[in-house]
């Protein structure tokens, strides 16, 4: 088990997902600071990996977090009614998991996984 003091969520800028988003990672890792790098609906922003700008801006957060703070898990979060990401569960699902294997592919010694927050604001783990 993660016992670090660092974990990262790439969270949707949505105000209603950061605190169930901070609360599930703390409790689940035992870390002190969940550090979020947010962006309107990220799991579809990554998964689409069409707007360099964006992707890169998000890598270059997340590696801030992995060697400075010496994060080693990485959340990607989708979540109900996610105006950055319109789509329908299943859907963000997908993008979620192709968005993980983005990240993975940049961080292969990290822990990275994916979250849906459903309209309960209740997290539930997705890979």
């Amino acid at each position: 088990m993660h016992t670090g003091k660092f974990v990262t969520a790439i969270n949707c800028m949505d105000g209603r997902v950061q605190e169930p988003v901070i609360a599930w990672m703390k409790n689940e890792y035992a870390a002190q600071f969940v550090d979020l790098v947010t962006e309107a609906g990220p799991n579809r922003v990554l998964s689409a990996n069409t707007d360099q700008h964006a992707v890169e801006s998000i890598k270059s957060r997340i590696d801030i977090l992995v060697r400075k703070q010496g994060s080693n898990v990485i959340a990607i979060v989708g979540h109900y009614d996610c105006a950055g990401n319109p789509n329908g569960e299943e859907v963000q699902l997908d993008d979620t998991f192709a968005a993980r294997e983005l990240v993975k592919s940049w961080y292969p010694e990290c822990t990275v996984l994916g979250l849906w927050v459903d309209d309960h604001w209740s997290v539930t783990r997705v890979d």
